[in-house]
């Protein structure tokens, strides 16, 4: 085992990682690193990886480093802090509830996200768009209330929390639409925009209006996911062992709540509803370097960039001139995962 220490502000912070887990980060780190290379060259004009590296570094050919570093560099920046905060905002919530089967699009918090970005599409498009995080956050976290209050009974199981919450995002998925077919005041092409960015398409993003838009919420909220990830582990334990040994369980798991909230509105605020990404990342994460959330986190985040770095690349190529939504493919793969683990879980928590 490894042991990494962080001060901030005079208090010390520890991490116990493994060296399978570094090896995985590290794996994961350059898979990631091909895979963008891979995804910056292909299109409907190919670049080798050569002409792709000297691009990035300002030495290419002058149309080849347009194409690189204007068009198909932030959509591959998006596709990465997209991915990487679907999973890590998964995981955090898997690890708050202990269900296995949570994830923000599942439970309808990435739902509450849309509808919140859908309106500041429709009724605020004239303000800045850095303020569209911030709308698609609030609706978030009111579709993360309503869940709660509905699956309250008593306390909350997690199969109840799973079934209201997949309800609620088939409502407010409905709701969504019917906002924006309803909205007979608004301009077709901001109508074609609403309907585009309910598909979970990177399509047309740009480093000023987008990258710029969406890093300083992930520079910020990563790094606390990470910090309090021990807070997880103690409370995989239970309640009552988490408070004997001093964790203030609510207070750490409010935040945590928070942390998940952010990062899922963030994402869906730039990326579109992309789903399963959040289901996914953790599992696999969990199945590579085992339940601490050490770990966990930040191989869920390297994971999450992958996979969609992969989906918005087979939706870009595959279908030359047409470009398909990355979430098509995402929920390609992230349905019949769900139903397996739908499956596997039949006989648990009711």
């Amino acid at each position: 085992m490894s042991k990494l220490e962080i001060t901030i502000r005079g208090r010390k912070h520890s991490f116990q990682i493994s060296r399978r887990t570094l090896t995985v980060i590290a794996l994961l780190m350059l898979a990631n690193l091909a895979a963008i290379i891979v995804c910056v060259g292909l299109g409907s004009q190919t670049i080798g990886p050569l002409g792709v590296i000297r691009a990035i570094f300002g030495a290419g050919d002058p149309s080849e480093s347009m194409i690189v570093m204007s068009l198909r560099m932030p959509r591959i920046a998006i596709a990465v802090l997209v991915g990487a905060a679907l999973a890590v905002s998964g995981a955090l919530l898997q690890g708050i509830v202990r269900n296995p089967l949570t994830s923000p699009d599942i439970i309808g918090i990435s739902g509450g996200a849309s509808l919140g970005t859908v309106v500041f599409i429709l009724y605020f498009s004239h303000v800045s768009i850095r303020f569209m995080p911030v709308s698609a956050i609030a609706g978030a976290f009111a579709a993360a209330f309503l869940i709660y209050l509905f699956a309250y009974r008593r306390g909350i199981t997690p199969l109840r929390l799973v079934l209201i919450g997949i309800g609620m995002a088939t409502a407010i998925t409905a709701f969504t639409y019917m906002l924006i077919l309803t909205a007979s005041f608004t301009p077709t092409a901001v109508a074609v925009k609403a309907f585009t960015f309910m598909t979970g398409s990177i399509y047309g993003v740009s480093w000023e209006r987008d990258v710029a838009t969406l890093l300083p919420w992930l520079v910020v909220l990563m790094p606390v996911a990470l910090l309090y990830a021990r807070h997880l582990n103690v409370q995989e334990l239970g309640d009552d062992v988490a408070a004997s040994v001093g964790s203030r369980v609510q207070a750490k798991r409010t935040i945590l709540l928070f942390i998940s909230v952010a990062l899922a509105g963030a994402a869906v605020a730039i990326g579109g509803a992309i789903n399963f990404i959040g289901l996914m990342a953790p599992h696999i994460a969990r199945k590579l370097v085992g339940p601490a959330y050490g770990g966990v986190i930040p191989v869920s985040a390297l994971i999450g960039s992958l996979v969609l770095l992969l989906s918005d690349l087979v939706a870009r190529v595959a279908f030359i001139p047409l470009d398909i939504p990355a979430g098509v493919f995402t929920a390609a793969i992230g349905a019949p995962f769900f139903i397996y683990l739908l499956y596997r879980h039949r006989n648990g928590a009711s």
